[in-house]
């Protein structure tokens, strides 16, 4: 009996979708493997899992990855190395102006009282100050407003709850006031059945 075919989508369950990348992953090295040996082919794969963790295998005639993406950017004359560096270099100078910006506010912010201030320079730190206390006021009156409305709407669930449970109680209630009824009446009829027997 031979295999039946699978459908290629995503496996939903986490653990078999493990399960069958490793068995996967070991069988495309494996392939990768023979085909450097069979062909004397240089190869170099490259895998990230779901969790960014990266695998690799490379043929043993290939050095080292980096090398190896030297030689593909000369082939196809493009700049992965290089253009990743400058991405690089750009975000870590961004970086360091806002932090610098940041340094900069904060040492606004603050009073050094071996330091001889002018009255503008006082003046414009007390609009900062004012400005900075504005904002934490806003982000605390949106937070208080944010947990107020979740307060409000748990109240409103329990009291929908209670409501429908009160329901339940009263049906309940009302099924158990006309069973005692039909049973009361059933108990008199019984009787009367029982008396004109005698």
């Amino acid at each position: 009996m031979g295999r039946g075919k699978i459908e290629i989508k995503r496996i939903e369950n986490p653990t078999q979708r493990q399960g069958t990348f490793y068995k996967r992953r070991d069988g495309l090295f494996k392939k990768a493997r023979e085909l450097s040996v069979l062909c004397d082919v240089e190869l170099l794969l490259l895998l990230f899992s779901s969790s960014g963790k990266i695998y690799k295998y490379h043929a043993p005639s290939v050095h080292s990855v980096k090398e190896f993406v030297q030689r593909y950017e000369a082939a196809t004359q493009t700049t992965i190395l290089r253009d990743h560096c400058k991405e690089i270099n750009s975000e870590r100078a961004k970086m360091e102006k806002s932090c610098e910006q940041m340094e900069k506010e904060i040492r606004i912010m603050t009073v050094d009282e071996t330091e001889n201030y002018t009255v503008p320079s006082l003046e414009a730190l007390e609009r900062n100050l004012e400005a900075a206390m504005e904002r934490v006021r806003k982000e605390m009156e949106h937070k208080i407003n944010r947990e107020i409305n979740y307060l409000e709407n748990v109240v409103r669930e329990r009291q929908e709850e209670g409501y429908s449970l009160c329901d339940k109680l009263s049906h309940v209630q009302t099924i158990n006031d006309i069973a005692g009824a039909s049973a009361s009446v059933n108990h008199d009829h019984d009787l009367d059945l029982k008396l004109g027997f005698n």
